[in-house]
């Protein structure tokens, strides 16, 4: 199994349809890390967000510095989506620096913690030394991820009527 982050493009516009698709096929209307691509109704705007959101000049003011990427395996299927965000603010105090989901297709084949072990090496490029990351109590594969890859409980929180944890994952 063999996965790179890419930073998404126009090239990849039926690919990232197809990947938004099956979220939604499978019944799953939320897909973590992905910039809102599962709220937006156009690639096109959703790349031009994502562009500007990457870019420390023309970033969304309201939200925050982020890097989008693509993980795609040796065939050029989009097998997941993360996000690594530079600041946190608002909400992201719990949510935290980074999201990622996995294609319903494509679970259990370790995917999640590839992609998420990937994302430790773009945040120690951006200077980081630590990672947050949050997960619902009853998402265990996402916490099994996240302990993986060194993840250290900190605190919870409740979000919408569940419990989260937060978790530090030292660089």
């Amino acid at each position: 199994m063999s996965i790179s982050l890419v930073r998404p493009t126009l090239e990849h516009k039926e690919e990232a349809l197809a990947f938004k698709k099956e979220f939604f096929d499978y019944g799953e209307k939320e897909i973590n890390g992905s910039e809102m691509l599962d709220h937006l109704d156009s690639y096109d705007n959703w790349l031009s967000t994502v562009q500007a959101n990457a870019d420390p000049e023309r970033f969304n003011s309201s939200w925050v510095l982020t890097d989008t990427f693509f993980a795609v395996n040796d065939t050029g299927r989009i097998v997941g989506i993360a996000d690594f965000r530079h600041e946190l603010k608002g909400f992201l105090v719990d949510f935290g620096h980074t999201g990622y989901s996995v294609r319903p297709s494509e679970r259990r084949k370790g995917y999640a913690t590839e992609i998420l072990s990937q994302m430790k090496q773009v945040a120690k490029e951006a200077g980081f030394t630590a990672l947050q990351l949050s997960v619902e109590r009853k998402n265990e594969p996402s916490k099994k991820t996240i302990l993986k890859n060194g993840g250290q409980l900190k605190r919870s929180f409740e979000y919408e009527g569940e419990m989260a944890d937060v978790y530090i994952i030292e660089l």
